[in-house]
């Protein structure tokens, strides 16, 4: 067995860098973040060969004090922090001290600074290796630039990794992109090779945060965004969620930041996604820049080198809030009056186009119970009766944000003409929305029904989970379980919510345990429930090919205009499309 010794300072920082530096786009996340905590309203950042030959990055901060420059490239050396309540309680983006050291044990690094108090600027020298520190007076700004050159040029193995120049700018670019939308009141430039890539000046207004989220996340985002600003029990959630028919084969153009953060967290993730889960196609993203704000010393962002993962202190409620801020935003995005109606009552209309339904907007529903939620859903593989009422013919200043009925098209889509164009609707897509919004809330305003099992179903369970299923037995009762810890490693169900009779019902207590033990909570039995209720109203639905009077037809229009998240059915698909008059006069060239 070889003997302990203490490592030379430059392997500890080289190792310490394997940390911190990955590759170029690490180095400028870092110094931007000292940057950042330095009070900067502007940083310049300049960059050459993808940042393997250099990396400059300038900003007007405060500056470092000339008594702490020797200080500045030593490891667990900072001014971010001094005691364990600030670790706790932090408000600066760095805090460890480790990112010059590491940065500079693996490049030819030098740093000048100068403070609003200083006749002139101070630069530091670092090459790569443990040396005495030279300062020396320069000429400079107040503020500090920080100029790393010749990255990995004492570490050849790591520098083997690296890739194209090209590649490695787009990690550079994608790092200031994800730095520059969660500061709208600092400005940037980004300089590669000598040619410009952007420059921002610092966003006073929405209009001008609006205008640095559109170059970056691109000009059709923000048209088919909706914006978010939500507040309860400490927590803020804002800024701009996509609309589900905006949504992307892949997670690209997702920024959720914590506290000015970006950060990947396993808790968020699942809140973004339940609150998707039945308006979002099949294997799509949503895209989103999100902003939570909270009393920093409710979350603890020292889990992680590179800070990209946070731990809540209170999981569940940021969880809850993010989900039902979201989940109540989505809902929100109804069809929009295309006329001023102000001085004009709703239209009102006491026709049903099915048979068990009673959809006039200001009439009330009768909550349905469990069971005769069922028995509704057989009654509907019937043929829909459909009623008929006379026609009503509006005035032009009473066109509601649907349009009125003019024509079916092959039995599928309905055609509707607006103030503005023409409105296309699938009558089947939004006839599922309408119904599963209906189950849904008939569900809901009622306590779950149970049902005791003539057998208690026996389950073995590790003793962790065992610790938490005895923690979280209320949880277990609220969704409708009743369960008993007989063992160390067993327990058994005796009662279930007599909506999941049919389901096969282990591997849904298992992916609940799975869950509470993940994330404090489930969702399981309520995804399962809506899953039912959710094929219910797609098989009670008004299928394709089935004729609709104008009459029925309209009345569908009534109701999607009431019906929160219409735009898409309950699989992700849209339900309706519009097509303005200028869209339509471009068809036929008209005015050309």
């Amino acid at each position: 067995m070889r003997r302990i010794k203490l490592l030379p300072i430059q392997l500890a920082n080289q190792i310490a860098a394997g940390e911190v530096v990955e590759r170029p786009a690490s180095v400028v996340k870092e110094l931007l973040e000292n940057a950042l905590d330095a009070g900067a309203s502007h940083v310049d950042i300049s960059i050459e060969n993808g940042g393997i030959k250099s990396i400059k990055i300038t900003d007007n901060g405060k500056g470092i004090h000339y008594d702490d420059l020797p200080l500045a490239f030593s490891r667990h050396a900072t001014s971010k922090i001094y005691n364990l309540n600030e670790l706790e309680s932090l408000y600066t983006l760095g805090f460890r001290g480790e990112a010059l050291a590491s940065i500079s044990s693996v490049s030819r690094a030098s740093l000048t600074s100068r403070q609003a108090e200083s006749d002139h600027a101070w630069q530091v020298m670092v090459e790569g290796r443990d040396q005495s520190v030279d300062i020396m007076p320069a000429a400079h700004p107040i503020g500090t630039t920080v100029h790393i050159q010749d990255l990995f040029f004492n570490t050849p193995a790591r520098r083997k990794f690296l890739k194209t120049e090209g590649t490695e700018f787009s990690h550079i670019d994608e790092v200031v992109k994800r730095v520059a939308l969660s500061h709208f009141d600092v400005g940037f430039s980004l300089n590669h090779q000598g040619r410009n890539c952007f420059q921002f000046n610092t966003a006073k207004n929405e209009f001008e945060q609006e205008q640095r989220i559109s170059h970056f996340c691109g000009k059709d985002f923000l048209k088919h965004a909706l914006k978010v600003d939500m507040q309860a029990s400490g927590l803020r959630l804002w800024g701009w969620v996509g609309l589900p028919t905006f949504s992307r084969n892949q997670a690209d153009l997702q920024y959720f930041y914590v506290n000015n953060r970006i950060v990947k967290d396993k808790l968020v993730s699942h809140a973004v996604r339940q609150a998707y889960q039945d308006v979002l196609y099949g294997g799509r993203y949503p895209v989103f820049v999100l902003f939570l704000e909270l009393d920093p010393s409710l979350v603890d962002v020292n889990v992680h080198p590179t800070k990209h993962e946070v731990r809540f202190r209170e999981g569940r409620l940021v969880h809850d809030f993010i989900f039902s801020s979201l989940h109540r935003t989505i809902a929100s995005s109804k069809p929009q009056s295309t006329v001023e109606l102000a001085t004009v009552e709703p239209i009102e209309h006491n026709s049903s186009y099915q048979s068990g339904f009673n959809y006039a907007p200001k009439q009330a529903q009768a909550p349905l119970q469990v069971q005769e939620t069922i028995e509704l859903y057989q009654s509907l593989q019937a043929e829909p009766e459909l009623k008929t009422m006379p026609d009503f013919k509006p005035k032009a200043t009473e066109i509601p944000p649907m349009g009125y009925a003019i024509a079916q098209l092959q039995g599928i889509y309905i055609l509707a003409e607006t103030q503005n164009g023409l409105i296309i609707v699938d009558q089947h897509a939004a006839h599922e929305r309408i119904m599963y919004e209906r189950l849904k809330k008939s569900w809901q305003e009622q306590s779950l029904v149970t049902q005791s099992l003539l057998v208690p179903l026996s389950l073995s369970v590790t003793v962790k989970e065992k610790a938490y299923i005895e923690d979280q037995l209320h949880v277990f009762e609220q969704l409708g379980f009743e369960i008993v810890i007989m063992s160390e490693n067993s327990l058994a169900v005796r009662q279930i919510p007599s909506l999941i009779k049919q389901a096969d019902v282990e591997p849904l207590i298992r992916e609940i345990i799975k869950d509470i033990v993940e994330l404090g909570h489930s969702r399981q039995t309520e995804d399962y429930i809506e899953k039912m209720l959710g094929t219910m109203a797609c098989r009670g639905a008004i299928q394709a090919h089935h004729q609709l009077s104008i009459t029925e037809m309209n009345a569908l229009l009534r109701d999607m205009e009431i019906t929160p998240r219409i735009d898409q059915c309950n699989h992700g698909r849209p339900t309706w499309t519009q097509l303005s008059m200028k869209e339509l006069d471009s068809l036929f060239l008209r005015g050309r």
